[in-house]
C-alpha cells in the first residue's frame, strides 16, 4: 500500500483544544442540570394535584383524539398511547426531562446515530437508548426501500423514528398507573364522542374516509362487520385510524391491503381518480376536515 492511500484512510485527528464558545455550552449545560436537581429536590411534584390535572386534561376530546396511534402489522393491528400523549402526561407529572438527539450523522453510509432519553429529575430515574436510522424510507409491497438524501426527508425520518423510542422512554419512567388511568379516560372520552348519536357519529366517520377514496366496504371488511353493528369502541378505533392517516404515520395502502380497484367503486379512470386525489388539499390535522366534522349540516 501506498503512503499517500495510507493518508486517505487515517483517522482524522480531535482538535487539540475546545473552543471558547463549546467551553461555554458545557458550563451552561453542567450548571442547568445542577440547577433543575435542585429545583425538583426543593420543589418536588404535588401528585394529587398532578392526578387531578390529568384526569381533567383527558377528558378534553382534542386530546383524546390525538391519545392514540394505530397501524397494520402484518394480519394483526399494532396500536397503543401516542407520544403526543406521552409528552403532555411529562408535563403534567413534573420534573421529567425528555428529548432526541442526533449524535452522529453519516451521509457515506446513510445512517444516523439517535439518542433518545427521559430523566425523571426529583427521583433521579434515567432512562435511554442509542439507535441506528438508515436514511431509507420502505417502499410499497413487494418495493425495495427509498434512499433519502435530502436534508428535509433525512429529519423527518429520524424524528419519526425516535418520536417512537422517546415514547417509551417517558412512559418507562412515569408511574403505570399513572399511565393507564390516562389511557382509560381518554378511551371513555372517544368512546362518548362528545355527547352525538352512535349513529351520527358512524355516518360522519364513513363520510370522512371518503378524502382517502376509501369504501364503506372496506371499513366494513377492516372490522370484520357492518356498520349497522358497530358499537362505540369500533368508531373510537376508527377515529384513532383516521388520525394515524392524516398524520402519515401509516399510508392507505398499509391500513387497507385488500383494497379493489378504484375504478369498480367510484366509476372512474384509475388516472383521473389519482388526479382527483392529488388535487385534494392536504390534511394537517387529528380531526375531521372542516367540512365534514361531525354533526355538520346534521339535522337533529
Amino acid at each position: 500500500m501506498s503512503y499517500q492511500s495510507i493518508e486517505r484512510v487515517s483517522p482524522i485527528a480531535a482538535p487539540a483544544r475546545v473552543g471558547q464558545g463549546t467551553a461555554v455550552e458545557q458550563s451552561r449545560a453542567a450548571a442547568e442540570v445542577l440547577a433543575a436537581v435542585q429545583v425538583a429536590q426543593q420543589c418536588p411534584r404535588n401528585t394529587t394535584t398532578a392526578i387531578a390535572e390529568m384526569r381533567e386534561v383527558c377528558r378534553n376530546e382534542t386530546l383524546a383524539k390525538r391519545a392514540f396511534f394505530s397501524y397494520p402489522k402484518g394480519k394483526s393491528t399494532v396500536s397503543g398511547p401516542s407520544v403526543f400523549l406521552a409528552r403532555e402526561l411529562a408535563r403534567i407529572w413534573g420534573h421529567v426531562h425528555h428529548g432526541l438527539i442526533e449524535m452522529r450523522r453519516d451521509d457515506v453510509f446513510g445512517e444516523s446515530e439517535m439518542q433518545a432519553f427521559a430523566w425523571d429529575v426529583q427521583q433521579n430515574n434515567r432512562v435511554s437508548t442509542t439507535f441506528i436510522v438508515p436514511h431509507k424510507r420502505d417502499g410499497k409491497k413487494n418495493e425495495a426501500a427509498e434512499q433519502l438524501t435530502q436534508l428535509r426527508d433525512i429529519y423527518e425520518n429520524n424524528a419519526n423514528n425516535g418520536a417512537r423510542r422517546v415514547r417509551q422512554a417517558i412512559f418507562s419512567v412515569l408511574p403505570g398507573w399513572f399511565v393507564d388511568e390516562a389511557v382509560d379516560i381518554c378511551r371513555q372520552t372517544l368512546n362518548h364522542g362528545g355527547g352525538k348519536p352512535l349513529p351520527q357519529r358512524i355516518a360522519d366517520g364513513v363520510k370522512a374516509f371518503e378524502q382517502f377514496r376509501v369504501s364503506p366496504k372496506q371499513l366494513e371488511d377492516r372490522f370484520g362487520r357492518p356498520t349497522a353493528e358497530w358499537t362505540e369502541h369500533d368508531v373510537a378505533e376508527l377515529g384513532i385510524l383516521y388520525s394515524s392517516l392524516n398524520k402519515r404515520e401509516i399510508t392507505v395502502d398499509e391500513a387497507f391491503p385488500s383494497r379493489v380497484d378504484e375504478a369498480d367503486l367510484y366509476g372512474v379512470p384509475d388516472d383521473q381518480a389519482v388526479a382527483d386525489q392529488d388535487e385534494q388539499p392536504a390534511v394537517t390535522s387529528g380531526e375531521w376536515p372542516a367540512a365534514r366534522q361531525p354533526g355538520a349540516g346534521a339535522t337533529s
